[in-house]
């Protein structure tokens, strides 16, 4: 039986839906807060990086990034979220990580 403490650390970080959130990788900072990544839906995307996050958080090429793609131009989005080492191991056990390693390499 799971503890109520068990639930919320589960919540603490956003989880890719698939259709308004997607789990990518980092490739190229290319400059002007922009970057190309690599998402698990097998596409490579120009994304945005959010001044609250340009200032606050540092990217570096092969960061694994929650994106969320516009609805207007699907082949670019913005960055939401960047994920730390914690919550990648979580995202492991969780089974998330597998198909956006098949696809990279």
């Amino acid at each position: 039986m799971s503890s109520p403490n068990d639930e919320s650390e589960a919540l603490e970080f956003p989880l890719p839906d698939g259709q308004t959130t997607l789990l990518c990788v980092i490739q190229q900072l290319l400059g002007f807060d922009r970057a190309r990544v690599f998402c698990s839906d097998g596409k490579v995307r120009l994304c945005r990086i959010p001044g609250k996050f340009k200032k606050r958080m540092w990217m570096k090429v092969g960061d694994v990034v929650l994106v969320a793609p516009w609805d207007f131009q699907p082949e670019r989005g913005d960055i939401i979220y960047r994920y730390t080492s914690n919550e990648l191991q979580k995202l492991e056990k969780k089974g998330l990580l597998k198909e956006l390693k098949e696809l990279l390499g």
